[in-house]
């Protein structure tokens, strides 16, 4: 007897203490309501967001496993047997959505080798939100997760993407993270001319939510306040 496989649901989770029904619609809640079975970075992350979503989640019928960077091929390999027994399963981002700044992108290629049937729900993803309320090229644009940690290669790595910004019509996106935005936003506005634009988007979806855009020179003068707050850090001309 042949077992109908399972579907993959790549559920996006909120950017912060926003409230679910700002930023996740109502199908998503459907969904996670009836399974039973889910894909995630860390386990408390998640039993919070899902009770957050659906108060009456009994997480004894619930069964989590951990996928992170460290997670081997073999190890994913065992995650998706219940897909491949008929069971639908959920992959839970820490934040945003799914398979973006996000190690789920191995579960869902695997998936696919395997003919499962993958579905993106609908959510927040920080980087796109924080594009189109940019005004920077939305056609043309490249996301490069985290820079250097080292002052030397960070600057490095911040001259190539200007340089980018200019010869390509590119927007650049980048993050940070947050304890170390400071240092970041030091670099750019050190790094980069004083006409290229810089976008911080700030705490998006969330009460305190800022996207400001200003030129290297102007931000010169007006240090932000990003210590310890989720941004994303645009660069355009």
């Amino acid at each position: 007897m042949i077992t109908t496989q399972g579907k993959l649901y790549l559920i996006p989770s909120l950017l912060g203490e926003s409230p679910v029904s700002r930023a996740l619609p109502a199908f998503n809640i459907q969904i996670i309501a009836k399974l039973k079975y889910f894909i995630v970075e860390e386990i408390r992350t998640a039993r919070r967001f899902l009770k957050k979503v659906n108060p009456e989640s009994d997480f004894e019928t619930l069964s989590f496993f951990i996928n992170n960077e460290h997670s081997s091929e073999q190890e994913l390999i065992s995650f998706i047997e219940p897909l491949l027994n008929g069971e639908d399963m959920g992959l839970l981002s820490e934040a945003g959505t799914p398979c973006l700044a996000d190690p789920g992108a191995g579960i869902v290629s695997l998936a696919s080798q395997h003919d499962i049937r993958v579905i993106p729900l609908v959510g927040p993803s920080s980087i796109l939100l924080s594009l189109i309320a940019s005004g920077f090229n939305g056609q043309n644009f490249a996301f490069h997760g985290y820079l250097p940690i080292d002052n030397t290669g960070r600057r490095k790595k911040i001259r190539e993407l200007e340089k980018s910004v200019y010869s390509d019509d590119q927007t650049q996106i980048f993050i940070e993270t947050p304890y170390r935005n400071t240092q970041l936003f030091h670099s750019i506005t050190e790094t980069c001319s004083d006409h290229t634009l810089l976008c911080l988007a700030t705490n998006l979806t969330m009460e305190s939510e800022r996207i400001v855009v200003k030129s290297v020179r102007n931000w010169k003068g007006n240090k932000p306040d990003i210590h310890k707050k989720p941004t994303v850090f645009l660069l355009y001309r």
